[in-house]
């Protein structure tokens, strides 16, 4: 319940994430003996609220969210920079976890920048992800782990743009819509942190979730929330005005935001003495 409170106030324009993660953290946290760790896979692009689902879950599980020493944020581009290194880099991971997961079964893992991953490094993690119940006398099937990933954001404003096109509403969209294409997309994308991965091969990852581009409305929306997260009176005008500095896409109908909500705690900075 204290998830769907935080999901509605805070995050927007992302039915299908809210509706898919809820339901998937709702069903796993009430069976008292999964078969396997939750694995969600979250794609869109920039600023749509990956990162941001990803530490109010955080927070659910454990109330310190990242500044938990049982939540742990792994950063493709810091942690796993070198393409020699590889055989050390799993190892270390596979280190991490085992260790963390033996300290507590509730761990939750989030690996960001998935589409910067080296091919390859995150298969090491799969004899945990797996239907095993215990590997070297460890139990992961407690803990949580979660993918953030720009890769497959094409695919999925794709699908947006046909369903506004063809005057259907974005609400409209549902996960087998796009499911499918994303699965199968990234499994094909190099650059996807997921390619040809034994993690989607064995049906390893729960759920794919699309992230929808975000409209002129949710960019408002965004805006307003940062507001009167610092303390200010929501002012319609600066809104606006923040709103106005956005670039949307496609060139000529220009309905989505092409950073998301990214930029919007810099650009509200500029209007700071309205």
């Amino acid at each position: 319940a204290a998830l769907k409170v935080q999901l509605d106030a805070k995050l927007f324009g992302q039915h299908l994430a809210k509706d898919v993660v809820l339901k998937a953290v709702i069903g796993f946290s009430n069976n008292p003996s999964p078969k396997k760790p939750l694995t969600l896979s979250l794609h869109g692009w920039a600023g749509t609220g990956k990162n941001f689902l990803s530490q109010i879950l955080a927070e659910q599980v454990h109330p310190a969210g990242l500044r938990s020493k049982f939540v742990h944020l792994f950063l493709a581009t810091l942690h796993f920079p070198h393409h020699d290194q590889l055989k050390l880099y799993k190892e270390q991971l596979q280190n991490w976890i085992r260790g963390n997961v033996s300290a507590c079964p509730y761990s939750v893992f989030i690996f960001d920048e998935m589409d910067k991953m080296h091919p390859g490094l995150i298969d090491a993690i799969k004899p945990f992800l797996d239907y095993y119940e215990e590997v070297d006398g460890v139990s992961y099937r407690k803990a949580i782990f979660i993918f953030l990933s720009n890769a497959g954001g094409d695919l999925i404003n794709n699908a947006a743009l046909d369903f506004w096109t063809s005057g259907k509403h974005r609400e409209e969209i549902q996960l087998k819509d796009l499911e499918p294409t994303l699965s199968v997309g990234v499994f094909n994308n190099k650059n996807s942190g997921l390619w040809h991965s034994s993690l989607i091969d064995r049906n390893l990852i729960d759920y794919f979730v699309p992230f929808l581009p975000l409209e002129h409305k949710h960019v408002k929306m965004c805006v307003r929330a940062e507001m009167i997260a610092r303390g200010y009176a929501v002012d319609e005008e600066v809104v606006q005005a923040v709103a106005d500095e956005m670039t949307f896409f496609p060139k000529e109908q220009k309905i989505y935001s092409d950073k998301g909500c990214k930029t919007v705690q810099a650009k509200l900075d500029i209007h700071e003495d309205v």
